[in-house]
């Protein structure tokens, strides 16, 4: 039992939390999906990922010497490199602010001549006392910046993007932003030694934003961050044998390897990074062999992870290392002497945290989805369009359009009524259409928005 109760602690005590606002990732806990591999290669110039997937993650990385020192073996191509963010959600003196971004806008500057300006600025340091006036400056001395930046492409920098959902709450004018920095991008390429990494949003990258000559050259190398389940799990013992308490005990449990860079980190032997039966074994070692008490109920290291996909089958690290940590907590507290740290029955009650998480933060990005999905409190689902159609209308009776979105970006096909509401909800994954035409929910989504279904996850209780 003491191996147990040490297992439990050493969960609550790792570093589950994965949210990342700007600062640089501990390398510790820093884990490499074989896929984003891919998309840090200097040639993917787009980077397409959902919320909490490593868009910000991979930002911040990307500026640590000591994480490219890290990447080194896998990507050479980083070696070298200065490293430069052109928009983030984190303030910086080196690119306008949000608020900036839209003033420039608003003096008719063209998204096209602000990306090309704030490439310009971060290789060459010129000095300027307002964005106004460098971008004007630039606008007007093409010959200029061409030969200052002909001078540059002797050495060699990545500038990185991210978070553009921050600079419009209006689709036609974001679309025009990120088509134009993208052209931008296109643009760089003229310099040899300049490259360029965009991260975008899916609903960003799904709608007309390659329509331009040439788009075809990036395009062709845009790459997806995406977490398969082994993925999830190696990240989840990555985390565990750096716990604040009996780390030396998940180590033992997974075989980690002392890094021989640097004695205070320990690394994953190749099986624990890939679906292997050892992975499988060590996550049995801490929640059991079965969702119950046979076979028939599931087995927890396929069942935690397919309980918190979406309605595309993706799983979210930041979900499923919460639902983790909540079901260590809830068995310490209700199952204290079960045979295994995980009890059955708080992974189950994970679902329900981790689905309150993902809940808030799609609704940050998207604040319309709690306004539209709350209307649908108590309903059963799977169930016919019909009835949460009739709900929507009670709602909202003056149409899709009356939807509140709190200075955010409103649903991309709201001009299309209810039918674009249903698209968009399809599109992000929150509902999802059965073969016999009836709308469901994955459990994810369902449990955090209060819907029923028979025999599933029940939501949490107000």
């Amino acid at each position: 039992m003491f191996n147990v109760a040490a297992q439990r602690e050493a969960i609550l005590n790792a570093p589950l939390e994965t949210s990342n606002f700007g600062e640089t990732p501990d390398l510790a806990t820093l884990y490499i999906p074989s896929s984003h591999l891919k998309a840090l290669r200097l040639d993917s110039s787009i980077v397409i990922g959902g919320r909490g997937v490593g868009k910000s993650f991979w930002t911040a990385a990307l500026e640590s010497n000591e994480i490219r020192a890290l990447l080194k073996p896998d990507l050479q191509e980083l070696d070298g490199l200065e490293l430069h963010t052109g928009f983030s959600a984190r303030p910086s003196l080196n690119y306008p602010d949000a608020d900036t971004f839209r003033a420039l806008l608003s003096k008719q500057f063209t998204p096209y001549d602000i990306w090309r300006t704030i490439i310009f600025h971060l290789v060459t340091n010129q000095k300027f006392t307002s964005w106004p006036e460098i971008v004007l400056w630039f606008r007007e001395n093409p010959e200029t910046v061409n030969r200052i930046m002909l001078e540059f492409d002797r050495r060699r920098a990545l500038i990185v993007f991210d978070a553009l959902d921050r600079t419009s709450d209006d689709w036609r004018q974001m679309d025009d932003i990120v088509r134009d920095l993208l052209r931008a991008v296109l643009w760089s390429k003229s310099y040899k030694g300049l490259f360029v990494k965009v991260f975008l949003r899916d609903d960003q990258a799904e709608r007309t934003v390659f329509d331009f000559p040439d788009a075809s050259k990036l395009s062709a190398n845009k790459a997806n961050l995406t977490w398969m389940r082994h993925d999830l799990h190696g990240l989840l013992w990555q985390r565990l044998i750096h716990s604040r308490k009996y780390a030396e005990l998940m180590r033992e449990i997974c075989n980690a390897e002392n890094d021989q860079q640097n004695s205070t980190l320990w690394r994953l032997p190749l099986d624990m990074k890939r679906e292997s039966d050892v992975q499988r074994k060590a996550f049995e070692k801490l929640a059991g062999p079965w969702m119950g008490k046979d076979k028939r109920r599931g087995v927890p290291y396929v069942w935690a992870v397919g309980h918190l996909a979406d309605g595309w089958g993706k799983t979210s690290p930041r979900s499923f290392l919460a639902a983790i940590h909540q079901a260590a907590e809830n068995s310490q507290t209700k199952y204290p002497d079960h045979a295994y740290a995980l009890h059955y029955e708080s992974i189950k009650l994970g679902i329900q945290k981790a689905s309150e998480i993902r809940v808030d933060e799609l609704a940050e990005d998207y604040p319309w989805i709690r306004e539209v999905l709350s209307a649908l409190q108590s309903q059963n689902v799977p169930c016919v369009y019909e009835d949460i159609l009739a709900r929507w209308r009670i709602k909202f009776p003056q149409g899709a359009d009356s939807i509140p979105r709190k200075e955010k970006l409103p649903a991309q096909h709201s001009d299309q009524g209810w039918d674009g509401i249903r698209k968009d909800l399809q599109r992000l994954g929150l509902i999802e259409e059965r073969k016999d035409g009836r709308i469901d929910m994955p459990d994810l989504f369902r449990v955090g928005f209060n819907l029923g279904r028979k025999g599933g996850v029940s939501p949490k209780k107000k």
